[in-house]
């Protein structure tokens, strides 16, 4: 359920997917959204799912 909702808020709001991740991560997401849409969802999305995978699925 948890990544279900991760992937959502990368899919609307990328920034607000890598809160935790830290502030490089926010800045960089941030900076690539405004850019443009897509390469900041990409990034959130691939921080976010290469997260998941590190720590087993859990």
């Amino acid at each position: 359920m948890d990544l279900i909702i991760r992937i959502l808020l990368c899919i609307i709001f990328p920034p607000l997917a890598v809160y935790d991740k830290g502030c490089g991560s926010i800045l960089l997401v941030l900076l690539l959204t405004c850019l443009g849409w897509l390469p900041g969802t990409i990034v959130a999305l691939i921080l976010c799912l290469a997260d998941k995978n590190k720590i087993g699925g859990k």
